[in-house]
Protein backbone atom coordinates (compact mmCIF):
# COMPACT_ATOMS: atom_id res chain seq x y z
CA UNK A 1 0.00 0.00 0.00
CA UNK A 2 2.99 2.43 0.92
CA UNK A 3 4.23 1.71 -2.78
CA UNK A 4 1.09 2.96 -4.41
CA UNK A 5 1.08 5.97 -3.00
CA UNK A 6 4.55 6.70 -3.14
CA UNK A 7 4.16 5.74 -7.06
CA UNK A 8 0.94 8.15 -7.36
CA UNK A 9 3.21 10.83 -5.70
CA UNK A 10 5.96 10.70 -8.60
CA UNK A 11 3.53 10.36 -10.65
CA UNK A 12 1.85 13.67 -9.97
CA UNK A 13 4.94 15.67 -9.12
CA UNK A 14 6.05 14.91 -13.27
CA UNK A 15 2.47 15.84 -14.73
CA UNK A 16 2.89 19.33 -11.99
CA UNK A 17 6.22 20.11 -14.16
CA UNK A 18 4.79 20.37 -17.39
CA UNK A 19 2.47 23.35 -16.10
CA UNK A 20 4.91 24.82 -14.37
CA UNK A 21 7.70 24.51 -17.16
CA UNK A 22 5.22 26.37 -19.75
CA UNK A 23 4.28 29.21 -16.92
CA UNK A 24 7.91 29.92 -17.02
CA UNK A 25 8.77 30.07 -20.22
CA UNK A 26 5.74 32.34 -20.88
CA UNK A 27 7.04 34.28 -18.62
CA UNK A 28 10.27 34.76 -19.76
CA UNK A 29 8.60 35.41 -23.34
CA UNK A 30 6.73 38.31 -21.83
CA UNK A 31 9.71 39.60 -20.00
CA UNK A 32 11.64 39.46 -22.76
CA UNK A 33 9.42 41.01 -24.99
CA UNK A 34 8.61 44.20 -22.78
CA UNK A 35 12.53 44.31 -22.39
CA UNK A 36 13.25 44.80 -25.42
CA UNK A 37 10.27 46.14 -27.17
CA UNK A 38 9.94 50.11 -28.02
CA UNK A 39 8.14 51.55 -25.13
CA UNK A 40 5.32 52.74 -26.98
CA UNK A 41 4.17 49.55 -28.99
CA UNK A 42 4.13 47.90 -24.38
CA UNK A 43 1.82 50.58 -23.62
CA UNK A 44 -0.53 50.81 -26.39
CA UNK A 45 -0.82 46.71 -25.96
CA UNK A 46 -1.39 47.06 -22.12
CA UNK A 47 -3.59 49.75 -22.98
CA UNK A 48 -5.51 48.22 -25.53
CA UNK A 49 -6.05 44.83 -23.03
CA UNK A 50 -7.24 47.07 -20.51
CA UNK A 51 -10.18 48.35 -22.76
CA UNK A 52 -10.62 44.92 -24.33
CA UNK A 53 -11.49 43.59 -20.60
CA UNK A 54 -13.73 46.91 -20.17
CA UNK A 55 -10.97 47.94 -17.57
CA UNK A 56 -11.20 51.46 -16.62
CA UNK A 57 -7.39 52.88 -16.98
CA UNK A 58 -7.52 56.72 -17.32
Amino acid sequence: MAQTSVIRGAAATRAGILPLAFAGLLGVFIVGFAGFAQMDVVHNAGHDYRHSMAFPCH
